[in-house]
């Protein structure tokens, strides 16, 4: 029973800061692959960041220089610390697996979800 259980949103002011924090367990717990989307109601989810298991790393471009991904390999932990934050990243970010060996920010590749922690920045 692979379980992906997200924590650390919140509400913030504009130009604050949160982290995120993704716990896997269960069999298969340990992914090649494990990203984050967010999605607001009404709209796609998209992808924001994802990090391999042998240190690749990949960034949205609306992301970058504000959000680091990181991961811990021997805890199966993910982590998304997001800095400068604007109302548009308002969203519920999800954590997301894939097996296999490729990585990329598909949401019809994802084979897990964690049931995702809500991100709210207020203006």
């Amino acid at each position: 029973q692979v379980q992906l259980v997200e924590s650390g949103g919140g509400s913030v002011q504009a130009g604050g800061s949160l982290r995120l924090s993704c716990a896997a367990s269960g069999y298969s717990s340990s992914f090649y692959c494990m990203a984050w989307f967010r999605q607001t109601p009404g709209k796609e989810r998209e992808g924001v960041a994802y990090a391999t298991g042998l240190g690749t790393k990949n960034y949205a471009d609306c992301v970058k220089g504000r959000f680091t991904i990181s991961r811990d390999n021997r805890k199966n932990t993910l982590h998304l610390q997001l800095k400068s934050l604007n109302p548009e990243d308002t969203a519920m970010y999800y954590c997301a697996a894939k097996r296999g060996s490729t990585c990329q920010l598909s949401v019809a590749d994802v084979d897990y979800w964690g049931q995702g922690t809500q991100v709210t920045v207020s203006s």
